[in-house]
């Protein structure tokens, strides 16, 4: 039978962590010893105060629709929580809840972008950057960084990048895939081209905020001129072990907000009851409740990048957040190793899962065609095991 699907949905790309995770269960599920580097989803539970507070909402009878952009209390915690770890203020009206960080990011490409506007994208970028750019009918343009620039773009790079059609660029910092994190003054470098062009826009993801390691975190609404062209986006899902939560979060201009409070009013309405209960628990506690997780991810970092270290061909950064470890693996293009091919790095990210058992993600998803993505939120065994399996693989 025909394709009787729309053009919106056949040009939208599967997203890549998702299959090469399916692909990980599937063989695990026939039986394959398969460690799992795929996702990026923290291996720790919620912790217990935030679960106390579900159960206690639960008790309390939360259980009708909620405001479409988040009730009114978790919208005062994401107000003090902007103001007390970003230096930003903003009000209830700039404010919207969503189902996921995901959506609101969507909900932001959604309203402001025309089919033919073009999207510009640090790369490496986040999978459904991209995608979420097509389904939205614009265009976009990858701004190419590497390893040795420590994955970030230059002021240089992103002037010549800008054309009249550019409406809008993404920021994630600190970064997936490669943990990279945008100081004050590279942040700052960039605003002063982008204040020469007043219609673009800026979207800065920092769902991996607190995940960082000593480093300050600087959000790109806080430079003053930035503010009002500037989209924060977070969300509870990394920094808290909440990704099944679906709680993200979004602080703009007024005019943007209403936007995505309308789109969304009309797609799923509000989040979760529950988990918006349980999201302000988490909002409003000292970041200290959560450094216990932070510590393990940042004493996983130096473990993967010892291993690491000592394979020839991997081509390693220091990432100063989030969990996952992005290597250059471009050394073994053009060989052939145990009768694999390896010509890309999705050549060799399936080497990897046949030869060694190991689920990761190509560079190639994440504009960085040189790399794959290896995700450390897992146990120091797995860490331990998985690195010994590529290190014989490649043996």
């Amino acid at each position: 039978m025909k394709n009787q699907l729309s053009n919106r949905i056949n040009s939208l790309p599967v997203s890549a962590t998702l299959a090469m995770a399916a692909k990980a269960r599937e063989l695990k599920a026939a039986g394959k010893d398969i460690i799992s580097l795929s996702l990026g989803e923290p291996d720790f539970n919620t912790p217990e105060f935030i679960k106390d507070a579900a159960i206690q909402a639960v008790k309390d009878n939360y259980n009708s629709y909620s405001p479409v952009d988040g009730y009114a209390d978790l919208k005062e915690s994401i107000i003090n929580k902007f103001k007390r770890d970003n230096g930003l203020d903003y009000k209830p009206s700039q404010v919207v809840v969503s189902t996921g960080a995901k959506q609101s990011i969507a909900n932001a490409l959604q309203v402001l972008l025309n089919p033919g506007d073009e999207v510009l994208l640090p790369a490496p970028y986040w999978v459904s950057y991209s995608a979420l750019a097509i389904f939205s009918e614009a265009t976009y343009k990858e701004i190419p960084s590497s390893v040795d620039t420590d994955f970030k773009i230059t002021p240089e790079q992103l002037e010549a990048a800008i054309t009249p059609k550019t409406k809008l660029i993404l920021f994630n910092s600190p970064n997936n895939p490669s943990g990279s994190i945008y100081s004050e003054a590279e942040y700052r470098a960039l605003a002063a081209v982008l204040e020469k062009y007043p219609n673009i826009y800026i979207l800065s993801d920092e769902i991996y905020e607190h995940i960082n390691y000593g480093e300050t975190m600087f959000s790109f609404a806080a430079i003053e001129s930035m503010y009002d062209r500037t989209i924060t986006v977070n969300g509870v899902a990394k920094a808290f072990a909440m990704t099944g939560w679906r709680i993200g979060y979004i602080g703009a201009p007024e005019w943007i907000a209403r936007a995505c409070n309308k789109l969304q009013g009309q797609i799923t309405s509000g989040a979760n009851c529950i988990a918006q209960r349980a999201t302000i628990a988490a909002l409003d506690a000292p970041v200290s409740k959560i450094q216990y997780m932070v510590d393990e991810f940042h004493k996983r970092r130096d473990m993967v990048l010892d291993l690491l270290g000592k394979i020839d061909g991997f081509k390693l950064n220091i990432p100063g957040g989030a969990f996952y470890i992005f290597p250059d693996v471009s050394a073994f293009f053009g060989k052939e190793i145990k009768g694999h091919k390896i010509e890309n790095a999705t050549d060799f990210s399936l080497f990897l899962l046949e030869e060694a058992n190991i689920a990761t993600v190509t560079g190639e998803a994440f504009g960085a065609p040189d790399c794959i993505r290896i995700s450390y939120a897992a146990s120091e065994e797995n860490l331990r095991e998985a690195v010994t399996r590529i290190e014989k693989a490649l043996a």
